[in-house]
């Protein structure tokens, strides 16, 4: 009986960073903490926070990625990893120090746009909430 596999694709806004064909599991990182993936599991979808994406396959073995925030898809064997940056590497350490200085640490433009719409939905919720109650 032939072995189930999965295909891997990590996908960055403007190219693909990972295609991989014989992926026989992956772990992934989200708020609720790290889950893994094998080839028969059902059909699902994560958000995933910044962390170490983890895949094995059976020629190359455990292949670590440092990714940044996104989203994972899985339907049937294809199972889609669509995240703002990734960052290849071997050394467990280096990769989670990545992650700390590049995809945890917001520059201040990012900051200053996140708060200025945070204040937008926040004023927004505010008007919908009088409006409810007239």
């Amino acid at each position: 009986m032939p072995k189930s596999l999965m295909q891997l694709k990590v996908l960055l806004p403007f190219q693909v960073f990972a295609e991989q064909t014989d992926v026989t599991r992956i772990v992934a990182e989200t708020r609720e903490g790290s889950f893994g993936l094998l080839p028969h599991r059902l059909d699902c979808v994560a958000a995933l926070v910044p962390g170490i994406l983890i895949y094995q396959t059976e020629a190359r073995g455990e292949v670590l990625v440092a990714v940044d925030e996104g989203v994972l898809v899985k339907t049937g064997a294809d199972v889609l990893v669509s995240v703002r940056r990734a960052i290849g590497g071997t050394d467990l350490g280096q990769l989670h120090a990545a992650v700390e200085k590049e995809f945890l640490t917001l520059d201040e433009n990012e900051q200053s746009v996140r708060t200025a719409v945070a204040k937008l939905e926040t004023g927004f919720l505010r008007r919908f909430a009088t409006l409810q109650h007239e």
